[in-house]
């Protein structure tokens, strides 16, 4: 993979992005596909902007880097982040996000920036962000659970902020909204959950962004003389069906995971308020992994990882095999992960989705 990205990088391009880097001591952070400054910067002051302050930045040539853009989104206000998409060869997607301190800064950047020529004579589009990030989830099953799908979404995605679960009056099953950390996270989760709940669990999700505006489900009723009778939920025919056998061990699922048969989430206890935002951490599916392996005497997981060719959407392919010392067959199939900022941080990233794939296997069997 090293040899690969060094046959596609601009070395002249580099060396000017890395002197730029040792002259200001500006910081890049690279993670999840795109590298990022600020968040805040060190020299920032005050709390973070409001709605209105990001622009995005579009139709940027693939190899012009932050020492060129960052300067020159400066000179209109102070940036309080700058995220530059990246690809897994060291180049760049094409396009940025711009957050400033205000929303006037935001309009001025794109009055003086939109059509801007660089160097190479291409011209940079710079419009209003839509920054959203948060989506609808519909079609879930009535029994769901807000702990469980929480927990379910961390597995297929990254950046999970909270998750607020209802019925809606006039909806099938059960609907989320899902809050997501940044457009960026709820974007390529949008990408993803449809197949992931179809593939895993056989689940037709509808799914759609949110804005940030009150979901219309969610507004008060209006006052009536006689109170209608509150609806009963529907049966879900899948609940009704003998739950699995364990492969490893037999034990009672929670009712959103024996819904979808996933595994039991490893999250704490959550207030059942339907308005609520629950906050948990992620879970590291490898470290879970092993740790039932060794608990039911099965040895340590051994990875072998292979990796494939890169998609269309910019997510690596790996396929893998894992071994089990104490079963008889290895686990076998294919994951994709975004890019990181190294080999190792990749690789260790298709470890943890492999893992992820081989639980589910287990709980399945």
């Amino acid at each position: 993979m090293e040899e690969r990205s060094s046959q596609v990088l601009n070395p002249e391009r580099l060396k000017a992005l890395e002197m730029w880097l040792q002259e200001t001591d500006v910081k890049l952070t690279q993670v999840n596909g795109q590298r990022k400054y600020g968040g805040p910067p060190d020299d920032w002051l005050g709390a973070p902007p409001g709605p209105g302050c990001e622009v995005f930045i579009s139709q940027i040539p693939r190899d012009v880097f932050e020492d060129q853009l960052i300067p020159l989104f400066r000179v209109v206000g102070p940036l309080w982040e700058f995220r530059l998409m990246m690809n897994f060869s060291g180049q760049n997607r094409g396009f940025a996000y711009a957050k400033y301190d205000s929303p006037a800064s935001a309009a001025a950047a794109i009055r003086s920036l939109h059509g801007r020529a660089l160097e190479s004579g291409a011209r940079l589009s710079v419009r209003r962000s839509t920054e959203k990030r948060q989506l609808c989830l519909g079609e879930l099953p009535t029994s769901t659970r807000r702990e469980q799908l929480l927990q379910v979404l961390l597995d297929f995605s990254e950046g999970v902020e909270g998750v607020s679960l209802r019925a809606g009056p006039r909806e099938q099953g059960m609907s989320a909204l899902v809050v997501y950390t940044s457009h960026h996270a709820a974007s390529m989760a949008k990408k993803v959950l449809i197949e992931a709940f179809k593939k895993r669990f056989g689940l037709a999700i509808t799914l759609k962004w949110q804005s940030s505006s009150r979901p219309k489900h969610e507004e008060p009723p209006r006052p009536s003389k006689t109170p209608p009778p509150s609806p009963k939920p529907p049966r879900c025919s899948l609940l009704d069906s003998p739950r699995p056998p364990l492969r490893l061990a037999q034990r009672q699922l929670p009712a959103f995971s024996r819904a979808v048969r996933a595994p039991p989430p490893m999250v704490h206890a959550a207030p059942e308020s339907p308005r609520e935002v629950t906050m948990v951490p992620p879970v590291d599916a490898a470290a879970l992994l092993q740790g039932v392996c060794e608990v039911y005497g099965q040895g340590k997981p051994l990875y072998d990882l292979q990796y494939r060719h890169m998609g269309p959407d910019g997510f690596l392919c790996f396929s893998y095999r894992v071994y089990v010392p104490g079963l008889a067959t290895p686990f076998t199939g294919m994951v994709q992960t975004l890019p990181g900022p190294t080999p190792g941080a990749i690789q260790e990233e298709a470890r943890r989705a492999t893992a992820q794939q081989v639980l589910s296997a287990l709980y399945r069997a």
